[in-house]
């Protein structure tokens, strides 16, 4: 597989002072070069895959220019679709580790396809793929509960927070792929409408992860919170997470910041309309920078409030790999940027929301419906 993109350096995104295009090329090879034969993308080399870090992976290898390996990824995600439309939580080798279907997992197909189609306008291409992405959202939306929170699995009775706030996202990607086709699917609104009023006034339902920070900023990168309330909810734990001239903590009990959270913090930042605060984000970030244009997972740090017993180390690479999912991060929050610094795809606005179906009409619980019991924490 060449290293050397398939489109030209000048069509693809850059920001100047902070990452060129040559720069995202770079990253976008490395993705592609941990491909394996049948497409897949692994976390890392003989790491596991899962769909949602697949369709990430295959997003930025397309906005860098790796088009046909991007495709590759794409194509191989039917082939591993149950008859339900689900797909299992963990493949390694191509031969499945976990059976459960995992909802955010199966639902994020419509973003990367929606995101093929922005940047080729291939509608061939989006054709094939299409009924893959109906059979997964079908499957998403069956599983929703009667407080408007999709539960995780079918055999896990809870529902998370960072997975539904994505589900959002994927819901209106999947929308406009339907206006596209002309193939409407209102019990995906319907379904939409009930989830973003969950994710707005009933967060206190979902399962508490607090500790992580997807769990703080998803609500709103997946765009079901927006405006003065998104602004609010970073600010009420801002300086929980975020760790100046490093990037943001991954779970606030652990001196450990990772590259994908601190990109995915930048893109939210960018769609309230924060460019220089994203870019300050990716900036700090860039001490996970390695050979080749891959980036190290995260880095865990001498913290003077918390020491780590002497026997652990500190300021160190953690894990010691390069992913896939950090690389993906960084080219599209370069894209997402790339609007307000320098050049970008026209992807860019994936994030943002802008090229997507509406935000569905709210639709709240009706008074006096019982509310379902407060999923314990597994």
């Amino acid at each position: 597989m060449t290293a050397e993109p398939e489109v030209s350096l000048a069509r693809l995104p850059y920001v100047d002072g902070l990452l060129s295009a040559e720069q995202v090329a770079e990253t976008a090879a490395s993705i592609a070069s941990m491909q394996e034969p049948c497409g897949a993308v692994p976390w890392t080399v003989g790491e596991h895959v899962d769909i949602w870090n697949h369709v990430e992976a295959a997003m930025a290898m397309l906005v860098g220019g790796q088009v046909q390996a991007a495709e590759r990824a794409y194509r191989w995600i039917p082939t591993m679709q149950r008859p339900d439309g689900s797909w299992p939580m963990k493949i390694v080798d191509n031969t499945v580790e976990d059976a459960r279907g995992e909802v955010n997992m199966s639902a994020y197909f419509a973003v990367g396809l929606w995101h093929h189609w922005l940047v080729r306008r291939d509608i061939r291409f989006v054709q094939e793929l299409w009924p893959s992405v109906r059979a997964g959202l079908d499957w998403v939306v069956s599983l929703q509960q009667a407080f408007g929170g999709i539960n995780w699995t079918p055999v896990d009775d809870f529902c998370l927070l960072t997975g539904n706030s994505s589900i959002y996202h994927s819901l209106r990607a999947g929308v406009a792929l339907a206006d596209l086709l002309d193939d409407p699917q209102p019990e995906w609104e319907l379904a939409g409408g009930r989830l973003g009023h969950a994710i707005r006034e009933h967060r206190d339902l979902f399962a508490d992860k607090s500790t992580y920070s997807m769990d703080w900023y998803y609500p709103v990168l997946g765009g079901a919170v927006r405006g003065d309330d998104a602004r609010m909810l970073l600010e009420s734990r801002w300086d929980d997470f975020v760790r100046p001239g490093l990037g943001i903590l991954c779970v606030d009990t652990n001196p450990w910041v990772t590259g994908a959270e601190t990109c995915e913090l930048a893109m939210t930042l960018d769609a309230l309309g924060d460019p220089a605060g994203a870019r300050r984000l990716v900036a700090d970030m860039q001490h996970l920078r390695g050979a080749d244009g891959a980036y190290w997972t995260g880095w865990v740090y001498a913290d003077p409030a918390h020491p780590k017993p002497a026997d652990e180390p500190v300021d160190v690479y953690w894990p010691y790999e390069h992913t896939t999912y950090t690389a993906a991060a960084v080219v599209l929050a370069v894209d997402a940027l790339g609007e307000s610094y320098g050049h970008a795809t026209p992807g860019s606005s994936i994030m943002r929301g802008t090229s997507l179906a509406p935000h569905f009409a709210e639709i709240a619980l009706e008074c006096g419906c019982p509310q379902p019991e407060r999923a314990s924490v597994r």
